[in-house]
């Protein structure tokens, strides 16, 4: 049953974005988007190609912020309008095309641009600390249980794109964020290479964080998400707890075509 705007499955929402728009010339990319997701709670953002779900990311991850809506961060209206407002705020995004260095192993893809230097009188010559950040990166994915890679010390040209996936979401929490935005994680990813990344989201979930993930897979979405928002055309039409709708309820909300029987979703997310 789709759930009333603005509701969650856990309380007040971490963060809620209130009537975001986004207009490019003449086109209107998103009007009037309102989004929230609590610490804890995975919600998944979905709608056809063109629908706004990038749009709504971007504005929201402060690369193309919004032109109109308004933003609270626990409780506090806040402004967005950069990647830095955004990472103070503690939301990070790991993008589809996970911007990782192939050439480079994955200690330096994890900390790529928030080095470590050692302390002590060695520290005036910015010496890295390379044992330091080793130990870390070994914690951190074993927090995350991710297994499968034999060493930190592999270059990332070697590993699967389960193994990059892994790396690309275990870099966005160096920063201790309190929002990870997962676009597309498991697109052209295997059956057991997907299996490990929504473990991984699910992880992520009993850390506390407030989870975006943004997906065409219905499967996943229905494997992974507490929650379901639906785009279309720029505009939210529906939203859905996910354990009380099927698949051709998120499906019909997508179309636009509706389920047999049942009353179609209006423009907020709820029912006429």
């Amino acid at each position: 049953m789709p759930t009333a705007p603005g509701s969650t499955v856990t309380g007040s929402p971490l963060l809620q974005a209130r009537g975001v728009s986004k207009r490019f010339g003449a086109v209107e990319a998103l009007t009037g988007v309102d989004f929230d997701v609590d610490a804890g709670e995975v919600v998944a953002l979905v709608g056809d190609n063109g629908a706004g779900k990038s749009t709504l990311i971007k504005a929201i991850a402060g690369t193309q912020p919004g032109d109109e809506g308004s933003y609270f961060f626990g409780g506090q209206e806040v402004t967005v309008h950069s990647p830095q407002d955004a990472a103070r705020l503690g939301i990070a995004t790991v993008y589809q095309d996970l911007a990782l260095c192939d050439n480079l192993d994955v200690v330096a893809n994890l900390f790529l641009g928030l080095e470590q230097v050692e302390s002590g009188p060695q520290s005036v010559l910015k010496v890295l600390d390379e044992i330091g950040m080793e130990q870390r990166a070994i914690e951190l994915l074993k927090s995350l249980s991710v297994t499968t890679l034999r060493s930190v010390r592999t270059e990332v040209v070697a590993l699967s794109g389960g193994q990059r996936q892994s790396v690309a979401i275990a870099r966005s929490l160096i920063a201790d964020p309190k929002i990870v935005i997962l676009d597309e994680p498991t697109a052209a990813l295997g059956v057991a290479q997907t299996y490990q990344v929504l473990e991984l989201v699910k992880r992520l979930r009993e850390r506390g964080l407030g989870v975006i993930y943004i997906s065409h897979n219905i499967a996943d979405i229905f494997a992974v998400a507490d929650r379901i928002v639906v785009l279309r055309l720029g505009r939210r039409v529906a939203a859905f707890k996910t354990a009380d709708t099927t698949h051709n309820e998120v499906v019909g909300a997508i179309t636009g075509g509706g389920v047999p029987g049942e009353p179609a979703p209006d423009q907020n997310g709820g029912t006429p």
